[in-house]
């Protein structure tokens, strides 16, 4: 239980530590929120609790390679105007492309 709230602290002072930061050095904390903290802060918190580097590297894999497909939730936003949808019709597309990008993923990752 120690962990987990460690963990959430942690998170929630990376985040505050942003927010924070933009009001002084807006350049730095806009490269601070940029960076893929989550994945950063993940990976360290799952090898500090599951001790196995094979493990931590297979899921900064399947991390690197998640993100390109993410992007498929983006995809209808960039036709909103030309095929005259909405933003909800553009968002129930996006999820049902992340559907199709999560099967893509795991195919992906059957080679690495």
């Amino acid at each position: 239980m120690f962990f987990t709230a460690a963990k959430i602290t942690i998170a929630a002072l990376v985040i505050a530590f942003a927010s924070w930061l933009s009001g002084k050095k807006p350049e730095l904390a806009g490269f601070i929120t940029a960076l893929p903290l989550v994945s950063i802060l993940a990976i360290a918190f799952s090898y500090m609790q599951h001790h196995d580097t094979a493990i931590s590297a297979q899921y900064a894999r399947s991390i690197i390679l998640a993100v390109p497909v993410s992007w498929l939730f983006f995809a209808p936003f960039f036709f909103t105007e030309k095929w005259g949808t909405g933003f909800w019709a553009s968002y129930v597309v996006g999820l049902a492309l992340l559907v199709v990008g999560y099967f893509l993923h795991q195919q992906i990752m059957r080679f690495f």
